[in-house]
């Protein structure tokens, strides 16, 4: 079992060598499956060990409608959408799979399309809906779970009929050779789904779930990560965003910020997403969820796959960060962390140089500078090393091979 859900991805799916969660998942929005097979040997080689790809099923808007297509569903059961047709998307699993890359599916499970006839929905009818009207208070977790989001008629899950379609949608993703799902608006949808019915359907067909709980409450978060899914890190996202990562921020908050600091295998991390938008810092931020716990994600709409700096990260990342992270150093502008004898991180805020002595768990060591934005540096016989940072930026060292 690795550390992300489901049993390692080359032993359910049988085409992908790599488990979930080793290296960081590359997220595609509005992209079609032709052009992300083109883009996959460069996401490989930049060392993502996974892709998010947009839903599959026919939905209502095409390219020539306004974002977002594919989130508006006419039939679950049809994989013939704006994106492509079905054997494209199965062509575009196979080669991921063929560069050591597994697939991680959005589903939408909530609702349909809007201002669509009911009767023209292939497999749902008005008596599948709840019919209770739009959202009137955002902050009522009875009226996000159980009104229309943006006018979307929202779905019955307690009906078994409602529920047995969605079950045929996630045994179609399955059938198409996907190693996980997104849940898309896991917030409106009772969590009493997740866990009794779409959690279970995912985990007998071996595919990893993470639930897009768009909250910034830790409690609210934590009710669906109980449901059996890891789940998307918006506490940690909006304390990135709100507060760390900019021009007057402090980094103190990010001392157990969001679910990562208590469920750091079960949590997936991001500085940005079609939704939310990054922070002034963007690359500081990156460098740091790219280097502490969790499983990262980074979004296709802000980094190319062969950005450079981020492929750095990453190679970081694969061989270096491993283990717990423990906080050594933590002020508004400056923060020093250490995974575990491993790695040992700095990040600056600010717009000058900043020095800081930390104590790590190396001894008389030489600290290589693995990121190329420092010098190596030698601890005392205690552990203690004075490092210095870049302005807005970052060091990630690690032992040198002589050590």
């Amino acid at each position: 079992m690795p550390v992300f859900g489901a049993p390692a991805v080359g032993a359910t799916q049988g085409d992908s060598d790599v488990d979930l969660g080793s290296g960081a998942i590359y997220q595609y929005y509005h992209t079609p499956w032709a052009e992300v097979r083109e883009s996959l040997a460069s996401v490989a080689a930049a060392g993502y060990d996974a892709i998010q790809v947009p839903p599959a099923q026919r939905s209502k808007r095409t390219w020539a409608d306004p974002q977002p297509r594919g989130y508006q569903p006419i039939d679950h059961l049809d994989f013939d959408s704006a994106f492509g047709t079905e054997s494209e998307y199965r062509a575009m699993v196979q080669q991921a799979h063929e560069h050591g890359l597994s697939v991680i599916a959005d589903a939408v499970v909530n609702h349909m399309a809007e201002g669509v006839d009911f009767e023209k929905f292939p497999h749902f009818g008005w008596g599948d809906f709840r019919h209770r009207g739009p959202i009137r208070d955002d902050t009522d977790d009875w009226e996000l779970q159980h009104r229309d989001l943006e006018g979307l008629p929202d779905l019955r899950q307690e009906s078994e009929y409602v529920r047995e379609i969605l079950e045929a949608y996630v045994e179609k993703y399955a059938a198409m050779g996907i190693d996980g799902i997104r849940w898309d608006a896991v917030k409106h949808v009772p969590a009493w789904f997740f866990g009794d019915h779409a959690n279970p359907w995912a985990a007998e067909r071996g595919l990893f779930t993470v639930g897009e709980v768009l909250h910034g409450s830790v409690a609210t978060c934590e009710e669906y990560l109980e449901t059996g899914m890891t789940v998307m890190d918006y506490p940690l996202y909006f304390t990135i965003q709100e507060e760390a990562f900019h021009r007057d921020g402090d980094l103190r908050t990010l001392e157990g910020a969001g679910l990562v600091d208590r469920y750091p295998g079960r949590t997936v991390t991001f500085v940005s997403n079609h939704d939310s938008p990054p922070p002034e810092y963007e690359e500081l931020a990156h460098a740091f969820i790219l280097t502490s716990e969790g499983y990262p994600r980074v979004y296709s709409g802000r980094f190319d796959p062969t950005d450079e700096t981020i492929a750095t990260l990453l190679s970081i990342r694969r061989n270096f960060a491993a283990g717990q992270a423990h906080t050594l150093h933590v002020d508004r502008d400056t923060y020093v962390f250490e995974r575990e004898g491993n790695l040992l991180v700095g990040l600056n805020r600010t717009e000058g140089r900043q020095s800081v002595t930390v104590k790590t768990s190396w001894e008389a060591t030489r600290l290589d500078e693995r990121s190329d934005t420092g010098e190596g540096v030698t601890t005392d016989a205690d552990g203690t090393v004075e490092l210095s940072l870049p302005q807005t930026g970052w060091v990630c060292y690690a032992p040198s091979p002589r050590s």
